[in-house]
């Protein structure tokens, strides 16, 4: 079974949507299971060095105040799933082409989850700038990754046009929202669902075959 998972590195519903996937893959498992991670932008217009967290609520919510009550909701939910949520340690909303390409190295080199899940707790958890070279480099090395390599990799501009491309892919093809998860690249569960959600999906994607005529997000084969 194949899990493409259309997420972006700063949206909270995505950790808290990965979390319960990895609750319904323990409550049922499945016989073999590859997920790839797929970029979303939330912000695709952000600027590339980001803008300060002040500055980025007043933009998407009003300010902090209708923020908040929208954290709330999210710390509530995440509490549920084990994540303590440190909005106030965020200082600066990145671009998160950058974070998107280490993943998606990081996928190449059998580190996907591990990157994923250390790119999320990075943000969420201790307010790291993950729009920084030097920081996404200091993780990707936590998670077992070379360092020095993944800053030399972020130097250039090695999967930025795939970063790109999956983002418009998803668009074209109906995700106006994340996480997305898409099962054998025919069907899709949309938002953090309830373990129980994901059920279903599991039993169709054992049940189908898996060569299908549904479109394939851009250079798919390259992480196969």
């Amino acid at each position: 079974m194949r899990i493409d998972i259309f997420s972006d590195v700063i949206c909270p519903w995505c950790f808290i949507g990965k979390r319960r996937m990895e609750r319904a893959l323990t409550e049922r498992p499945q016989d073999s299971v590859e997920i790839f991670w797929r970029a979303f932008q939330l912000n695709p217009d952000m600027p590339v060095q980001g803008m300060p967290r002040q500055l980025y609520l007043q933009t998407k919510f009003g300010g902090p105040e209708r923020a908040e009550q929208i954290y709330d909701n999210i710390r509530a939910n995440g509490e549920k799933e084990g994540i303590a949520f440190r909005f106030d340690l965020i200082e600066h909303t990145p671009n998160t082409v950058k974070a998107h390409r280490i993943l998606r190295h990081a996928t190449n080199l059998g580190f996907g989850d591990a990157m994923a899940e250390r790119l999320f707790t990075g943000y969420f958890l201790e307010g790291a700038n993950i729009g920084e070279p030097d920081v996404l480099a200091d993780l990707a090395g936590e998670v077992g990754m070379d360092g020095d390599e993944c800053r030399d990799w972020l130097a250039s501009s090695a999967e930025n046009p795939e970063i790109m491309a999956e983002t418009r892919f998803a668009y074209e093809n109906g995700i106006n929202g994340v996480p997305c998860f898409v099962f054998n690249r025919r069907y899709a569960l949309a938002g953090a669902q309830e373990p129980e959600a994901f059920f279903p999906l599991f039993e169709l994607a054992n049940n189908e075959d898996t060569d299908s005529e549904s479109p394939e997000p851009p250079a798919a084969a390259n992480m196969a």
